[in-house]
This record gives C-alpha cells, sequence and structure tokens, in this order.
C-alpha cells in the first residue's frame, strides 16, 4: 500500500454543507500503487484517480471517493465525497494546522477549486464536414463529425492554460496516444489529451489515463510542456462522440466545472449561465482496474493487482 499523509482534515456535510469540523488530524490515505507506481514525495493526491474508491490507512471510510484537489489560501488539498454526503479536505503534512482559513458554508468555496482538466491537446485535428481543422481554429457554430457519421455544431469551445512547473496531479496530465494505438489504424496521427478525456473505445467510455501502458500509450513528459500548456475541449448541444485525429472521443460534460476555463466569461457572456448536459449512457472506465481483460491484454496495458 502507498500512504500520503496530513496535518489537518476540514469536514462539510449536511445540506446545504456547513463546516462540522477543523483541525488537526493525524490522517492518511493509502491506495494499492497504480503500474505507474507511488508519486514523488510532496505530491499531494499520489496516485489516486479520479472515482476511485480510498481508503485511510487504518481502514476506515470504507466508500469513499477521491474527488480531486483543490485551492484554498494558496494550499493545494485533497478532496474526497463520503457515502453519506460528507465533502473533506485533506491539508499537506507539510502545511501546519490552522494556516487555512475554512468557510463556513461548503458554497463559499469556489467551484473551480477542484481542478479536474478534460481537454485535448493544441492542434489536434478534428474531423469536420470539410476536412480536418485544428481544435483551436474552431468557432462556435462550425459542424464536426460524430463517431456515427452524424454532424453536430460548436456550442461552445472551453480554453484552459495548465501550469506545469508544478508536479501535475495524474489527472491533469497529458496522455499521448501514438498512431495506430488503438487498433485499425487509430488514432490516425499522435493524439495528445488530458488523463480525464475519455475516448470511446470497445463501447466504453475510457479516460485516457486508464489506457496507459508506457509504450504506445504513455504519459507525456512534463518537460515537454515548458511552463504552461493550453487545452480546449469541445462542447456540443448534447455529450457526443467526435473524431479527434480520427479516435472516436467525449465533448464536453459538465462534471468538469466551466468555471475552470480561462474563457468561462465568454460562455456567460453566450447563453447566461451553465446549463446540465445528460452523460453518454455508454460505461465509463476511470482506471485501469476496471478495464475488461481481454482489451488490457490487446492494448499491453498491465492492471494493479
Amino acid at each position: 500500500m502507498a500512504e500520503y499523509f496530513f496535518s489537518e482534515v476540514a469536514i462539510y456535510t449536511g445540506d446545504p454543507e456547513t463546516l462540522l469540523f477543523a483541525g488537526p488530524a493525524s490522517a492518511s490515505l493509502a491506495e494499492d500503487p497504480t503500474p505507474d507506481g507511488p508519486s514523488p514525495v510532496g505530491s499531494v493526491n499520489g496516485v489516486f484517480e479520479v472515482g476511485e474508491e480510498i481508503l485511510s490507512a487504518e481502514g476506515e471510510d470504507a466508500g469513499s471517493t477521491y474527488i480531486g484537489t483543490g485551492l484554498i489560501d494558496g494550499i493545494t488539498v485533497v478532496v474526497t465525497a463520503n457515502p453519506d454526503g460528507a465533502i473533506r479536505f485533506f491539508v499537506p503534512a507539510s502545511v501546519p494546522p490552522g494556516t487555512i482559513s475554512w468557510p463556513t458554508n461548503l458554497m463559499d468555496i469556489p467551484l473551480d477549486a477542484i481542478d479536474t482538466v478534460i481537454c485535448l491537446a493544441k492542434s489536434t485535428l478534428i474531423s469536420t464536414p470539410k476536412g480536418h481543422r485544428k481544435i483551436e481554429t474552431l468557432s462556435i457554430g462550425d459542424e464536426v463529425m460524430t463517431e456515427n457519421g452524424s454532424i453536430v455544431s460548436v456550442k461552445w469551445i472551453g480554453r484552459q492554460t495548465i501550469p506545469t512547473v508544478f508536479c501535475l496531479a495524474a489527472r491533469v496530465r497529458l496522455v499521448r496516444v501514438r498512431a495506430g494505438a488503438l487498433g485499425d489504424g487509430l488514432p490516425e496521427r499522435d493524439l495528445v489529451l488530458t488523463a480525464d478525456h475519455a475516448l470511446m473505445v470497445e463501447g466504453l467510455l475510457v479516460n485516457a489515463g486508464a489506457l496507459v501502458n508506457g509504450s504506445s500509450i504513455e504519459n507525456v513528459p512534463v518537460s515537454e510542456l515548458g511552463d504552461s500548456c493550453t487545452v480546449y475541449h469541445i462542447e456540443t448541444e448534447n455529450h457526443d462522440i467526435i473524431l479527434a485525429e480520427g479516435a472516436p472521443v467525449e465533448t464536453y460534460i459538465d462534471y468538469a466545472g466551466r468555471q475552470a476555463f480561462d474563457n468561462y466569461a465568454e460562455y456567460v457572456t453566450l447563453y447566461g449561465a451553465d446549463r446540465a448536459i445528460a452523460e453518454n449512457p455508454a460505461p465509463r472506465i476511470s482506471s485501469a482496474r476496471m478495464l475488461p481483460a481481454a482489451l488490457c491484454a490487446r492494448l499491453g496495458i498491465r492492471r494493479a493487482a
């Protein structure tokens, strides 16, 4: 088991969620290592993946799930959700208890504090009725092709700048899917997308991070990215499956808050407020351990025991 230690925990619960407790805690979170191995010393979230069940090192809190990390008072904290609805914020052991001024209500924490990033890299080619277009050249109203051959219009294109000067959390890392890695010649060119952006593979919506095999599908080294990189996400009317470098990938779904995008104000100006999008009914796979064994064997993915 890999363990990650924290100095303080804040717990929000109720309807609406209010601060139940905030103070020192000799808490630690534990999880089986992934094929990537434990994360570097000082990493806050370790090898946890969004949606995975986590335990305390003592085996408590079974059923609690990892949501992501948040930035509170300039400090990156781990965020988890319990089955009873309680939301917990864990402060890294390097930060003394009492450093953070916790809001009384959960709603006072910015919605974009949890940094789930689901995007495609700059220069990714998107299939349109008139040929391939780089994602950053698309505009609202342009038409793109779906996996089943239908045509849908671009409703919005979210743009987000990711700083890379610090160690990136696992779900924010970029994943490179080499040309042909998925079989049948797909993708047609190397496809780069964030770890939580899903591709449709054998009827499953699989997060790119779950497909990493260390060779044909790999994490992009931070050293290749400079101090920051810009990524994009296409929103259509529905949660569609469009073609990026010829491979089927998902369009925007609103569990990734629009507030996190650099151009969120543009969305509000256009549409007045956020809107909910029904999720595609295909099963979602967020971790390699959830993949069918046959698919792992075909793609050379090693699942954690």
